[in-house]
């Protein structure tokens, strides 16, 4: 972890590593928790493997979709980590992401109340770091972690 250039999330979900892992990989819970309500998400692509696509859409109003998420799964290794970027498309281009690029790596390992639910997203430069905390990352990724938590620990 580089404070310079990373932003990070920690939290322990009360829930069992695979309900939380199934809410990652599963595209219907995955809608359910990855944009902040009440904005709704609708999961294009979500193939939870190595090279595989992660594609988004949202809406205010749960009518009209517009494009939230274009990337790319780097690394799956099922039940402890989720690494993707939204620097290469779903088909495999370079991007530019708005409003700015990222790897976002998602860790989970075993704690005594659940999960030890960790998410680093590191960034190429300072000023992108500094625009993604300016934008709002710590209420928005916090707002969404929360979101995840309160639906698995929900089932457990």
């Amino acid at each position: 972890m580089n404070p310079d250039l990373d932003l990070t999330v920690e939290r322990v979900i009360r829930a069992p590593r695979a309900v939380v892992w199934k809410a990652w990989t599963d595209p219907v819970s995955f809608a359910k928790w990855w944009v902040p309500a009440p904005t709704v998400c609708r999961v294009e692509r979500l193939e939870a493997r190595a090279g595989g696509a992660l594609v988004t859409q949202m809406s205010d109003d749960g009518v009209d979709f517009v494009p939230q998420m274009d990337a790319t799964f780097l690394v799956v290794e099922e039940l402890e980590r989720i690494v993707f970027t939204n620097a290469i498309d779903s088909a495999w281009r370079p991007a530019n992401p708005e409003p700015v690029t990222m790897v976002a790596e998602i860790v989970l390992a075993d704690h005594a109340d659940g999960t030890d639910y960790r998410i680093v997203v590191r960034h190429g430069d300072p000023a992108s770091r500094k625009r993604h905390a300016e934008l709002g990352f710590a209420d928005g990724w916090g707002t969404v972690t929360r979101q995840l938590a309160e639906l698995v620990e929900a089932v457990r």
